[in-house]
């Protein structure tokens, strides 16, 4: 080699010493043959630099002990060069290692960790393409996670088969497997899916780690390049420890998700415990509200106002007929509450009686715990209806026994019949009227016909109760002794009653009553002659064929002069006459005899004028007069027997003869 080539050589090396700085034959500062090496090792200069000093040495003719030197010296330098490097790329690895682990250590986000694994693998095997897959045990194939380096959309995409391509005998065989070729490489299957997508993308050498969990292979993790390529040992080793990080990785989000799931179904535990401890406290609360009404004698409506507070909803008793059908009689089936619509209804029943319904309004979602609670509030809302049905037929049968003492003057010591009355709240001092009641709905079934009057004498002991009166069963009726309001008439509270129970029983109901009595017990036989005036009463309405009206006698006319027990003479030629009469006694007419010569005649006006001796139109302006006063129907065949009648009685209690003609 001439000296102008190895002088062409030096300019051409990067890094080469100068003739001036490392001269054949000469010593430098060091005066060995190791020092240009170690200049060269100091800069980082490339291996091809290395051969320049011994070039250079045999160009000018250095002995050859100095070239032997010299190549000893080059030797031991590139293998120092090349310890340095493996030492610089262990250290850039053992960094990229502890990245990853303390990215692992600190795990947010599993794609950002994965996403930086394939990265830095990529980064420090130089490959053009780093990739991992997954597998699917759902879909039973596996998938591409992260790519990096990749252009192709169809490599990106890419789902491949158990079994299938490298990555399929990298999973069976649970170890690392390489190939410089793919295309060309028969260990594995090809198919036409993975084949397509590794041409689109251009891969020809490709490097393939497990991921292991276990015993259990999850996924692969890649490293490929677009050229023909030998993957080194300390390569695989090192994709190798990429894998187990990114394994841990999985298996660490992995836990952590169950964890979270974990936490979050003991949160949703925690929740239901609470809040079945709030329903529990609820039911308790209820229990104690409920045993308290119970114990201070509360009603239904407390029961359901007492139900509603703790539901936090509207809760009512309703009768049956008003409840849902169809869920009421699956709430009487079961024994259960039941849901209708946005509504819960419980059936409130006694044995095979159905006396009603709990219903719970407009809350659709009930707890369990809830729905035993208004379940137990219906069971409470029975008892308190039997309770207080037998408390109400209790206190019926006292008060008949009492109106029984007083018709049949059995028990006549006064004392004790008002002390038993002030027990019910009756005053039998007070103005009262006895109402004799009977059903006109007959039928030809007795048993029907004695249900019909229980169902009347518990409708009448129910009125008598809540008017503080008495009601017994008699006769095939019931008899009422009610108290007489100020202002009020027997007609008046006769025609209420005979409404009022024949809407409770739902049949016609005929009630006639007595004159109004007062002080009950001065003489023995009060009550009982009243209740035969209002039997006879009765009688006359059921002739008269007023089934299902209520009357007294003094509505009767002169029939119920005669029925009445004591004649209120006086009271029927008042009610008959006493307009009449009142306007004789202020104006100073003679309308009453007038009326007494008018009917004499034969309701002749002509010859009662004869009989008065007053001008025809005197009489046509008294009689006009009369009607003014008694009603336009006064000369009808009823009214005007009435009025004869009392017009007869008049004078009779008058004793006095007609006065003479004005």
């Amino acid at each position: 080699m001439s000296r102008d080539h190895v002088q062409s050589a030096e300019r051409a090396a990067p890094g080469a010493v100068t003739p001036d700085r490392a001269r054949p034959g000469t010593r430098s500062a060091s005066g060995s043959a190791e020092t240009p090496f170690l200049e060269l090792l100091a800069r980082g200069a490339p291996a091809e630099a290395y051969e320049q000093p011994v070039l250079l040495a045999r160009a000018e003719g250095t002995a050859d002990e100095r070239v032997t030197a010299l190549e000893q010296a080059k030797l031991l330098a590139l293998r120092v060069r090349s310890e340095l490097e493996g030492r610089r790329r262990r250290e850039a690895e053992l960094s990229a290692l502890f990245e990853t682990a303390h990215d692992l250590a600190g795990l947010r986000d599993l794609d950002a960790v994965l996403q930086a694994i394939v990265q830095r693998a990529r980064s420090l095997l130089g490959t053009d393409v780093a990739y991992l897959s997954l597998n699917d045990p759902v879909r039973g194939d596996t998938y591409m996670r992260v790519t990096e380096g990749s252009v192709a959309a169809r490599f990106q995409q890419l789902r491949l088969g158990m079994g299938e391509g490298l990555g399929g005998l990298v999973a069976q065989t649970a170890r690392p497997y390489v190939t410089d070729d793919y295309f060309r490489d028969d260990r594995f299957r090809h198919t036409h899916t993975i084949d397509t997508g590794v041409r689109d993308e251009g891969l020809v050498a490709i490097l393939g780690v497990p991921l292991m969990l276990g015993h259990h292979v999850i996924g692969v993790l890649f490293a490929a390049d677009r050229r023909a390529r030998v993957f080194e040992r300390e390569q695989i080793a090192l994709l190798g420890s990429f894998a187990a990080l990114a394994a841990a990785a999985i298996d660490t989000a992995n836990l952590l998700a169950e964890t979270r799931s974990a936490l979050a179904d003991l949160e949703r535990a925690n929740e239901i415990i609470q809040d079945r401890s709030g329903a529990i406290e609820r039911a308790s609360d209820v229990h104690d509200r409920l045993a308290e009404l119970v114990l201070r004698g509360g009603g239904v409506h407390d029961v359901a106002a007492a139900v509603s507070q703790v539901l936090d909803g509207t809760v009512e008793f309703t009768e049956a007929a008003a409840a849902p059908a169809q869920a009421l009689e699956s709430s009487r089936a079961e024994g259960h509450a039941v849901r209708h619509r946005d509504d819960w209804v419980a059936a409130v029943t006694a044995g095979d009686e159905l006396l009603g319904a709990l219903v719970l309004r407009g809350h659709p979602g009930l707890d369990p715990v809830d729905q035993r609670t208004l379940e137990r509030a219906a069971m409470v809302t029975s008892l308190l209806l039997l309770a207080r049905r037998s408390a109400a037929e209790a206190e019926q049968r006292v008060r008949g026994e009492l109106l029984d003492d007083l018709l049949d003057a059995r028990d006549r010591d006064p004392r004790l019949l008002h002390e038993r009355a002030a027990r019910l709240h009756a005053d039998l001092d007070a103005t009262h009227v006895v109402l004799a009641a009977r059903l006109e709905g007959g039928t030809a079934d007795a048993d029907q016909e004695a249900d019909a009057r229980r169902r009347l004498w518990a409708a009448a002991s129910h009125l008598a109760a809540t008017r503080q009166g008495l009601a017994a069963a008699r006769d095939g009726g019931t008899v009422l002794l009610l108290p007489l309001a100020p202002g009020d008439t027997a007609t008046d509270l006769a025609r209420r009653t005979a409404r009022h129970l024949g809407t409770a029983v739902h049949e016609p109901v005929t009630v006639g009553a007595s004159a109004p009595v007062g002080r009950l017990t001065a003489r023995p036989d009060t009550v009982a002659a009243a209740y035969a005036e209002a039997r006879r009463c009765l009688d006359a309405l059921r002739r008269l064929g007023r089934c299902g009206d209520g009357a007294a006698a003094e509505d009767l006319g002169f029939l119920g002069l005669l029925l009445a027990g004591e004649r209120d003479i006086a009271g029927f030629v008042d009610r008959t006459i006493g307009q009449v009469v009142a306007y004789d006694e202020r104006r100073g007419t003679e309308l009453v005899r007038t009326l007494d010569a008018y009917f004499a005649s034969g309701m002749s006006p002509a010859r009662t004028k004869d009989d008065l001796h007053v001008h025809v139109n005197t009489v046509a302006q008294r009689l006009e007069r009369v009607g003014r006063l008694l009603g336009e129907d006064w000369q009808s065949p009823a009214r005007a027997l009435e009025i004869q009648l009392a017009l007869r009685l008049h004078r009779l209690s008058a004793r006095t003869p007609p006065s003479a003609p004005r």
